[in-house]
């Protein structure tokens, strides 16, 4: 999708009072080490430009990669908190946690930006930082909100797969597993909503939502939540028993960084059951029922707050200061 600067002054505009307190709040203690929104304009000036290149050419070629910058990141986050231990290759390597084996992707894509890096400013990015700014640009290039990404993380030391197994919000989670997991690491049900309308882009594995079908599930009965025409055709895309083969988490613009995930979720036809229980449980609270009512009414609030939320997540437990490292390459550590 192409980018668009008149829609994104547009955007800025909407969102500058939120984003401008999300930095204010991260300012207040920049003098010990927190983050900031330029705090690698001295040392690495083209930063933005070398990352945006790299993500626009990986989309050129696949336009599925934005959201899987995005869920990178976002997964990132959800375990020691924003260090880029997703990245870390090894025997306790996230990448092999259930919620990732198979499924993470567009690490060929985060080690393509870092080179280049690398090769502009030596010695001075982190990994972290890498992923917060890949999946920004993932965002927007893909016709979503700009939103301005703070910096400063360093890279953590070590990855945590179990952290990855018990932390992340899995597609059959409960609406209280999600607002706890959310909860844990300081977000609220607002954030829970917004940032999952990140499946606005992206597709998921048959593995991930089959069991809501006919002839897949143990009472060989569609979720009654699910549209049935939807469920019909999704029936034939996992045909065969194949968890591997993929659908769109967003019905109708799979690439297309919009609110229609939150129509969908109105008309019974979020993919996943952790999509759709924003929605349509029982369990569901009002507030969250009437953010997706919001949301799929006003795409220009979604936007705002979708930016707003990711501030917030991508603050979320940084390595600062001396902690941790700026690693020379994001698959292992120095």
């Amino acid at each position: 999708m192409e980018y668009s600067a008149g829609r994104d002054r547009r955007s800025r505009l909407c969102c500058l009072l939120g984003v401008v307190a999300a930095v204010l709040l991260c300012l207040g203690t920049a003098a010990s080490g927190e983050l900031t929104d330029d705090f690698y304009d001295d040392c690495c000036p083209n930063l933005d430009r070398i990352v945006r290149a790299r993500v626009s050419a990986a989309m050129k070629a696949e336009p599925r990669m934005g959201a899987s910058l995005l869920r990178l990141h976002f997964h990132d986050c959800f375990v020691n908190g924003c260090d880029g231990s997703i990245l870390l290759d090894g025997s306790n390597s996230e990448k092999l946690a259930a919620p990732n084996l198979n499924s993470a992707r567009g690490f060929e894509v985060v080690d393509a930006i870092k080179a280049d890096i690398e090769r502009a400013c030596p010695g001075h990015v982190s990994c972290a930082d890498v992923l917060a700014l890949a999946a920004k640009y993932g965002v927007l290039l893909s016709g979503g909100p700009d939103y301005d990404v703070l910096l400063g993380r360093r890279d953590g030391l070590v990855a945590n797969q179990s952290g990855a197994d018990s932390n992340l919000p899995g597609p059959d989670d409960s609406i209280s597993d999600i607002t706890k997991r959310f909860k844990d690491v300081g977000l609220n049900t607002t954030d829970m909503v917004v940032l999952s309308g990140g499946h606005t882009i992206g597709r998921s594995r048959c593995a991930l939502f089959s069991n809501r079908l006919a002839n897949f599930s143990a009472t060989n009965s569609v979720d009654p939540t699910l549209d049935s025409a939807l469920a019909s055709s999704l029936q034939q895309v996992c045909r065969g028993g194949d968890g591997n083969q993929t659908a769109a988490l967003d019905d109708g613009s799979a690439d297309a960084f919009d609110n229609h995930y939150f129509k969908n979720l109105l008309a019974k036809k979020g993919l996943l059951s952790s999509d759709q229980i924003l929605f349509s449980s029982a369990d569901a609270a009002a507030a969250t029922k009437a953010l997706v009512q919001a949301y799929g009414a006003d795409s220009q609030r979604f936007f705002c707050d979708f930016g707003n939320s990711m501030v917030k997540m991508g603050n979320i437990a940084p390595l600062t200061g001396s902690a941790g490292q700026i690693r020379k390459k994001c698959r292992a550590v120095n």
